[in-house]
């Protein structure tokens, strides 16, 4: 079993086509464990109830951001050890040092290739085959 395939992902974003691009980016690169929420506040619920290995969160979302959810994620204990990718348009530096602040993994900048949220995973997790 590849390393891809034991990593349980929780996908927050708002946009729908954005959760199915990064679904389907994510199976392309082995996950067989991939879960969606629609804002931060769903994502929280979902991380509470069953704690995820990786979370890949949009910033802009109504109700809880994403600087709102890893905030959230990073002061519970029972998901604090989750990785945490927050995702973001290109050259936002006042939101990337924000989130490096408060315990963000590693930032994948809209729109990314498969090959660069690869990258941003494997910064994170190590290689995943």
């Amino acid at each position: 079993m590849s390393l891809a395939e034991k990593i349980k992902v929780l996908i927050v974003d708002d946009q729908v086509t954005s959760r199915l691009l990064l679904s389907d980016a994510l199976t392309q690169l082995g996950f067989k464990q991939i879960t969606a929420a629609g804002d931060g506040e769903q994502g929280m619920k979902i991380m509470s109830e069953q704690p995820h290995h990786l979370v890949i969160s949009d910033f802009n979302m109504p109700k809880m951001d994403g600087l709102g959810l890893l905030q959230a994620v990073r002061t519970n204990p029972a998901t604090k050890k989750a990785a945490f990718i927050i995702l973001t348009a290109q050259g936002d530096r006042a939101l990337v040092q924000k989130a490096a602040q408060l315990g963000a993994n590693n930032v994948l900048a809209k729109p990314f290739t498969i090959e660069k949220m690869k990258a941003a995973i494997e910064a994170v997790f190590g290689a995943l085959k």
